[in-house]
């Protein structure tokens, strides 16, 4: 029986198999915290429109008492309030009843705050929690908070994460003869089987998805080969300013990536399919708990 047809009929007794599972599995540990990171903040930046749209807020005015305070006097209110810190940009509103909004920088740290131009008195932050709590999550899923050394560091587990969904297909498949029962949890089954079938059908019904997020993240952080294999199935004709399907087929890429391409309930979708690999990375380290760690523990005990 040649390697295919052993694959197709008795996939558990093809090594190949056999060492992407074991691809699979260290790459889903070693990428554990990423994973649930990642998808959280995915999740929830799906609905970045809508949330910086629902935080945003009026103007803030203020009771005009007195004369307005110039930038200097400004500048001294904010410094009373924050001290240490020095006045690096002042905005005025558009109309004079408006809070100015003065930025203040200490030791690289910014603070966005809003003062009141007659007395100076401090009004708060100058953008609304709301969209710090976004602008926060953004950067954390764009780049691990570590700058352009996170950005570079999502790209590579981007690369595993594609790994992980590409070799999660084909350790999926069950057999010929199985392959239907792996198409929905069994839940009348004992604990074990109902955790081994929600892993295997979550995997399933979200690989293709998860494989398009993990390219999709590569290509945002390293677009360069990219390009470069664009320009090679469909080189560039400099007399011919139509986009290319290869160019058309990268906007795509990135489109998917965000899931802002569809109304509300295609965004529902996106938010919802993104929980999968925090669900698929519990399920996957409850059957490597039991099958690995509790058999050795086992054995070290009887020995």
């Amino acid at each position: 029986m040649g390697l295919i047809a052993r694959w197709i009929d008795q996939p558990r007794s093809v090594w190949v198999r056999r060492a992407l599972f074991q691809v699979h599995l260290w790459a889903g540990l070693s990428l554990a915290l990423y994973i649930v990171a990642i998808s959280l903040t995915g999740s929830i930046l799906v609905f970045r429109v809508e949330l910086l749209n629902h935080f945003d807020r009026e103007p803030v005015r203020v009771a005009p008492i007195g004369n307005r305070l110039d930038e200097a006097g400004l500048a001294a209110a904010a410094r009373a309030a924050y001290p240490g810190y020095e006045v690096t940009r002042t905005f005025d509103g558009r109309d004079p009843d408006q809070a100015v909004e003065l930025w203040l920088e200490r030791d690289g740290r910014r603070l966005q705050k809003l003062f009141d131009p007659f007395t100076g008195r401090d009004l708060g932050n100058a953008v609304p929690a709301g969209i710090r709590f976004t602008s926060w999550t953004l950067e954390l899923h764009d780049s691990l908070l570590l700058g352009e050394t996170g950005h570079a560091v999502n790209g590579a587990a981007g690369v595993l994460f594609t790994l992980l969904a590409m070799t999660g297909i084909v350790i999926w498949w069950p057999g010929r003869r199985a392959w239907r029962r792996s198409l929905y949890v069994q839940v009348r089954a004992p604990w074990k089987r109902v955790n081994w079938s929600l892993h295997s059908t979550a995997g399933f019904w979200t690989v293709a998805l998860l494989f398009i997020w993990g390219l999709s993240g590569v290509y945002l952080v390293f677009p360069g080969p990219f390009m470069a294999a664009a320009d090679f199935i469909e080189p560039f004709d400099p007399e011919n300013f139509e986009p290319r399907i290869v160019d058309d087929a990268m906007a795509w890429l990135a489109r998917l990536h965000f899931g802002r391409f569809a109304g509300l309930g295609g965004k529902i979708v996106w938010a919802a399919v993104g929980l999968a690999p925090p669900l698929l990375l519990g399920t996957g380290a409850v059957m490597w708990w039991n099958r690995v760690v509790r058999r050795d523990a086992s054995r070290g005990e009887d020995a």
